[in-house]
């Protein structure tokens, strides 16, 4: 193969690496075969016009450096550029690019600003490209907003101009292969070990339960340890507009929901997934947030008698959480007077579990409510668990507890009947669930 002439750098210093990464792009883009497809044939013959390339440069560097130069011109040329190693870190959960040189990331439930940025605008688009247009998708003006998921699952949302008044702008939400467990979240402090045990038992007891909480505030993640505790012999069908959800249980079908297209025409909605699971013979219904008219689909759903279903919902507190939940429904088209409409609330959610994002960044369950009946046309809420905030540790650290209410829930009996056993009377402190010896809990 005949590389195209071209002088390499003398001599490589801290202000030339830039140069020689530069230099080594365009001698892999200007020798690289046009005709070869998008896949893994074309890397491999870019990697060997890369390797011949770099001989020609006569650099005396270590194997390491060597490598690490290599590895950043096939990233810039076939990966998503300064985002890759952001995507390869597992402490990032969720990458925000508000410019060439603006990127954000979360990591441990804090926003910070990354190190990684673009040098100019045109590398950042063509980032977008690269992830875009081998799903037969474009963001241009006619459609200035895109939403799609990369090969591992994460979640990309891509705006420009005339949407995006500075862009492009990217957003990727990671998708997180690590399957976190209630014991999982115990050890992040997410949750007390007594409030687990107790979690763990209302999904055995196949109660109706609704996550609720803020942005980023975890509900996704306590859904999906939640989710862990379903029997393995149960038929579960996951319904969600953005697939997030991971879980390992034998018997899932998983259905997402789809954007329409820049016509409008191709979209798939939660409800319309959501009609189609009663049809699929679910045992269980998760459903990954209530964000519209599916509410309504699962009112029914649950109503059919389809208990043990496990959902989230975006709200602040337990009370707004089943408010929202109610304006959906009627969004959704419910014919039904306000009392019965609450009625079938009433009878689809047991218990509400808060979920707050303090002002440390940690995440913690700060509520836990039975929802009670109904009283007159009202929902009755009943507080079982309340999170009581202390102060601050030596390390900025929000510190507190959770602390029992000392009210019996009404479906205490359905725990026991699980094999659980619940003190007779709760007192000032966590529930200390206690299964029998010949059962596992």
């Amino acid at each position: 193969m005949t590389t195209r002439a071209a002088a390499p750098p003398s001599a490589l210093g801290p202000d030339e690496l830039e140069r020689l990464l530069s230099w080594l792009k365009d001698q892999v883009a200007g020798n690289l075969d046009a005709s070869l497809p998008p896949g893994y044939a074309r890397e491999v013959a870019a990697s060997e016009i890369l390797a011949q390339v770099y001989s020609r440069t006569h650099l005396n560097l270590s194997d390491t450096k060597r490598d690490q130069i290599l590895s950043r011109v096939m990233r810039d040329l076939f990966g998503l550029g300064p985002l890759q190693v952001l995507l390869e870190d597992p402490t990032v959960t969720e990458i925000m690019v508000n410019g060439p040189k603006s990127i954000y990331i979360e990591r441990h439930g804090t926003l910070i600003p990354a190190s990684a940025g673009f040098e100019k605008e045109e590398q950042l688009q063509a980032v977008i490209d690269r992830i875009l247009l081998p799903l037969g998708l474009s963001a241009s003006a006619e459609n200035p907003l895109c939403e799609t998921r990369l090969p591992d699952g994460s979640r990309v949302t891509v705006a420009v101009a005339p949407v995006a008044v500075s862009g492009p702008y990217l957003n990727i939400r990671k998708f997180m292969r690590e399957r976190l467990t209630l014991e999982n979240l115990v050890a992040l402090a997410t949750l007390t070990p007594g409030i687990a045990e107790f979690l763990r038992a209302c999904v055995r007891a196949r109660l109706n339960l609704l996550v609720s909480g803020g942005p980023a505030a975890g509900k996704t993640t306590l859904l999906n340890g939640l989710a862990g505790n379903v029997p393995e012999a149960e038929r579960i069908i996951v319904v969600e507009e953005a697939a997030e959800l991971y879980l390992v249980l034998p018997n899932v079908v998983r259905l997402e929901g789809r954007m329409a297209g820049p016509q409008g025409k191709g979209g798939i909605s939660t409800a319309s997934l959501l009609r189609g699971a009663l049809r699929m013979r679910p045992d269980r219904i998760i459903v990954g947030e209530i964000r519209g008219e599916e509410a309504l689909e699962l009112l029914h759903a649950i109503n059919m008698g389809h208990d043990g279903s496990l959902m989230t919902i975006q709200a602040n507190t337990p009370a707004e959480a089943l408010t929202r939940f109610e304006t959906f429904a009627q969004t959704g088209g419910a014919d039904l007077p306000t009392k019965v409409l609450r009625e079938r609330l009433t009878s689809a959610v047991d218990v509400v579990i808060q979920l707050s994002r303090l002002r440390d960044g940690s995440r913690k369950l700060t509520s836990v409510c039975e929802v009670a009946g109904m009283e007159g046309d009202q929902v009755m809420v009943t507080e079982l668990f309340k999170f009581l905030e202390e102060g601050r540790n030596a390390q900025g650290k929000v510190t507190g507890q959770l602390r029992a209410t000392g009210r019996r829930p009404v479906f205490a009996g359905r725990l026991e009947e699980a094999g659980y056993r619940m003190p007779t009377v709760i007192g000032m402190s966590a529930l200390d669930f206690r299964p029998p010896p010949s059962s596992s809990p």
